[in-house]
């Protein structure tokens, strides 16, 4: 009786592990939540996501889903996804600046032990933390702040660019700020830091940035004398260009109003733009009518907007790194690992689950 009760016991075992490889070897379903399919950004992650996607189809079966900036949606979508069954939910949450939707969605998934990975618009270290199987990959939401400054402060610094932008010679450069999403962390970070760390590093000039009248005042920001000065485009291209084609009706690009532009990202950089050629600016054929514009990125049409000359630079916020880095957690749940496992070649934030991405200036060399 006890050999044959060892038997059974060993057969059991064999397969269980045969189960396990079965399942380790069958295509995952994963299921990728977008915020918004109208962001240019978000629609670069997506299109390298569903490429690398297709190129491992032996891993992976997939939706994608709009939000459509509704977050009830976007929450309606995943409980959707939920009911039906999936190995893995990726979420770029539509809500920002608040735990409660994202934790809502944590705390569903958690009930069904599916593991979450929130990308780019960053959910709190608490709801991160709340779930062992939850991890967020994204970038430091200051630092492309901070490199857009430097980059706007090495503008400046190239010979005779300061005699040639302080358009009214009071050494003080005005500039329009453009600024993303109330309550978002990478737009307050763009909006405050950028010209923070422009001014630092032009302290022994003699120059320093200084908010343009043009600029809108928010009372219920920050009294730091950045932070309240900006025209508020929301992300969006149409809504900068509606902005600054107000902004021109008052105030002028050649008397020194406005002598740059900053945005948090590059479709507001472009809205801009667009308006400012309707005044003759920055057309690409004109080098003396150009204010310098500066955007967040490193979209296609950025880029091509700088090779055409206008536009001055912009911080590559690496879409197709973002989506390798979502994509890489994916595999390790198909292969029945932990969520993060084999990441110590990431940049991961000490105590919780966070894999940032590095951001880099462009300039078009």
């Amino acid at each position: 009786m006890k050999k044959v009760f060892m038997m059974v016991i060993a057969l059991v075992m064999v397969l269980s592990v045969a189960s396990i490889a079965m399942a380790q070897d069958a295509p995952a379903q994963v299921d990728v939540f977008f915020y918004d399919y109208s962001d240019t950004y978000i629609g670069s992650v997506r299109a390298s996501m569903e490429e690398q996607l297709k190129e491992a189809s032996d891993l992976f079966i997939y939706n994608f889903y709009d939000g459509a900036s509704d977050q009830g949606k976007q929450t309606q979508q995943v409980e959707t996804a939920l009911t039906r069954g999936t190995d893995l939910l990726i979420v770029n949450i539509v809500t920002t600046g608040s735990d409660e939707a994202a934790q809502t969605i944590v705390d569903a998934a958690k009930a069904q032990d599916v593991p979450v990975v929130f990308f780019n618009r960053e959910v709190s270290d608490a709801v991160v933390n709340s779930y062992e199987k939850c991890a967020f990959v994204g970038t430091d939401a200051d630092e492309a702040g901070y490199m857009q400054g430097q980059m706007i402060a090495e503008f400046l610094q190239a010979e005779g660019n300061f005699e040639k932008y302080d358009l009214n010679g009071d050494k003080e450069i005005s500039y329009l700020m453009f600024r993303g999403e109330l309550g978002n962390a990478e737009a307050f970070g763009r909006t405050k830091y950028s010209v923070q760390n422009a001014n630092e590093l032009l302290a022994d000039s003699g120059y320093q940035l200084a908010p343009s009248k043009a600029n809108q005042t928010d009372a219920t920001q920050e009294q730091d004398g950045i932070s309240p000065y900006y025209l508020y485009g929301n992300w969006s291209a149409a809504n900068a260009k509606n902005l600054m084609d107000t902004a021109l009706t008052t105030f002028s690009l050649d008397s020194g109003d406005i002598e740059i532009v900053v945005a948090n990202n590059d479709d507001q950089a472009l809205g801009a733009i667009e308006s400012m050629n309707e005044q003759g600016y920055n057309t690409g054929t004109d080098a003396e009518k150009y204010i310098p514009v500066f955007g967040v990125d490193a979209t296609a049409v950025a880029q091509d907007a700088i090779k055409n000359g206008k536009m001055t630079g912009t911080i590559k916020q690496d879409a197709v790194g973002m989506a390798s880095g979502i994509l890489f957690l994916a595999k390790n749940i198909q292969a029945g690992e932990d969520l993060l496992a084999n990441t110590a070649d990431f940049n991961v934030d000490e105590g919780v689950a966070k894999i940032r991405i590095p951001y880099a200036i462009y300039t078009g060399e």
